[in-house]
């Protein structure tokens, strides 16, 4: 969760919701890291496990993602948990609870929708307060103003 973090705390520095991703191969080593990039790329789309999810598909050379692991500082929205199942990672692991959008278990359970073909397996809480607080504290700056 730390190399997610750094990329959460990386997006805040730049005006983005910090959230970050990082997608570990087999081995556990990082394959690909993004933080969100919505803002400054104008890419509804630029989410940070979709730009983490795109990159390791391109380290990869396939879209297949099988064996790997995509782990975010915030639990995904609806967009991103879709995007997990349909790259095949094996493992979704998250750090806090987003209770407004998120689709691992929170408002949705896309990901554990037995309509769809893979299920990968889910890891949530880890070090969600740490996770929490980098979001808590952006926010808090933005409503100052």
């Amino acid at each position: 969760m730390r190399p997610a973090l750094a990329e959460a705390v990386a997006a805040g520095e730049r005006g983005e919701v910090p959230v970050g991703a990082v997608v570990l191969d087999e081995a556990g080593e990082v394959l690909a890291a993004a933080g969100n990039d919505r803002e400054s790329a104008a890419d509804p789309t630029g989410h940070a496990e979709v730009l983490a999810l795109r990159a390791a598909a391109r380290a990869r050379g396939s879209w297949r993602l099988d064996g790997c692991t995509l782990v975010v500082t915030l639990e995904p929205c609806t967009m991103c948990a879709g995007a997990a199942v349909l790259a095949r990672v094996d493992r979704i692991v998250y750090g806090a609870v987003d209770e407004k959008g998120g689709a691992v278990g929170s408002l949705w359970d896309v990901v554990r929708d037995r309509r769809l073909n893979h299920r990968p397996e889910v890891v949530m809480g880890v070090m969600a307060e740490e996770c929490a607080a980098v979001l808590t504290t952006f926010f808090a700056t933005r409503r100052i103003r």
